[in-house]
């Protein structure tokens, strides 16, 4: 009775993972899904930015006038880390594009945000300000100081894409 008993388990194991493995692919095959589509959801960072604005020992910059093409993907203020004010976006291209701003001190803040991106010596005048052009294998980067602060656009995006977002930036 014992063996008997022994083969309907296995027989009803199998089956059951016959019945299981079947309903996952009719469920795999009729939920609808888009390989296309872009996982990265839009994020409203007003409520940090008006935080980082309190908080911030220096004018905390995000953009004004962007098309409603650009989608903002990432925010964060990190008062212990130098007063980090980080804001990320995906350009209408789908490329990354971060505003970073900091009281660390600039030469190795804008080589950390920046992926390793290197001073190239050259400038770049963008709505009136001065900005350094930093290039490196991974990120390309703007870069202003400020008395207060350092600012970096910079981003795996167009050197235009970067020079776009650096003329929107209002800071207050």
């Amino acid at each position: 009775m014992a063996s008997k008993r022994g083969k309907q388990t296995v027989r009803d194991m199998l089956l059951s993972m016959a019945v299981i493995c079947a309903a996952a692919g009719v469920i795999y095959i009729f939920v609808p899904h888009d390989e296309n589509a872009n996982p990265v959801k839009a994020i409203d960072y007003r409520v940090e930015l008006q935080t980082a604005r309190r908080a911030a020992p220096y004018p905390v910059a995000a953009p004004d006038g962007l098309t409603g093409k650009w989608k903002p993907t990432s925010v964060s203020y990190d008062r212990k880390a130098g007063d980090a004010w980080h804001l990320g976006f995906l350009d209408p291209e789908g490329k990354y594009v971060a505003v970073e701003q900091s009281t660390s001190p600039a030469k190795k803040y804008v080589t950390e945000v920046s992926q390793d991106a290197r001073n190239t010596g050259r400038t770049q005048q963008v709505a009136g300000e001065t900005w350094q052009h930093w290039e490196g294998s991974k990120y390309d980067a703007l870069v202003r100081h400020d008395k207060e602060s350092t600012t970096v656009v910079t981003g795996s995006a167009s050197p235009e894409r970067l020079a776009e977002m650096a003329a929107a930036l209002k800071a207050s």
